[in-house]
């Protein structure tokens, strides 16, 4: 069976989640996007907004889901892939499971707190009554740097103010 088709879709959706990302940072927020696709079309794209909303859950893929849920008019998101730069943790990845999402694609893994195979592995979790499907590493190197380069900048602020003081 020839993957190729489906990696491309999922490569140049990612790159459309890196675009979303890159609003997040642009708005003072760290750089994370999701977006959501139902029949080879989007229907849901979201940026982290908690510094802007001031709101701890205004996560990408909360957003995304919300924006999704909406556009099919049901909670329950059958058919759906959902694409991420950075491994959900563990709120995202709870609500990946409750909107019944079929499939979860990421870039990057999150080895502080991701749900999905760095610290837990919330959406496989067979004590739950749905599963989804993951593909985790797609375009890795690029979203990995975004968020490199986004915390290095944070760290250097960080050290010239001190200096001013």
């Amino acid at each position: 069976m020839d993957s190729c088709p489906d990696e491309k879709r999922d490569e140049e959706s990612i790159r459309k989640a890196i675009d979303q990302a890159y609003v997040a940072e642009e708005n003072g927020d760290v750089p994370i996007g999701c977006v959501i696709v139902q029949d080879d079309r989007i229907i849901a794209k979201a940026y982290n907004q908690r510094e802007q909303l001031q709101d701890p859950t205004a996560h990408a893929e909360i957003i995304a889901l919300t924006q999704a849920a909406a556009a099919v008019g049901s909670w329950r998101l059958h058919g759906c892939t959902v694409y991420v730069t950075l491994e959900p943790c563990p709120m995202c990845a709870g609500a990946l499971v409750l909107a019944r999402v079929d499939r979860l694609v990421y870039g990057c893994d999150d080895p502080k707190t991701g749900a999905v195979r760095s610290l837990y592995n919330i959406v496989q979790d067979p004590r739950l009554n749905h599963r989804i499907k993951v593909t985790a590493g797609v375009l890795r190197d690029d979203c990995s740097a975004q968020l490199s380069a986004f915390f290095q900048r944070r760290r250097d602020e960080t050290r010239g103010s001190r200096a001013e003081d």
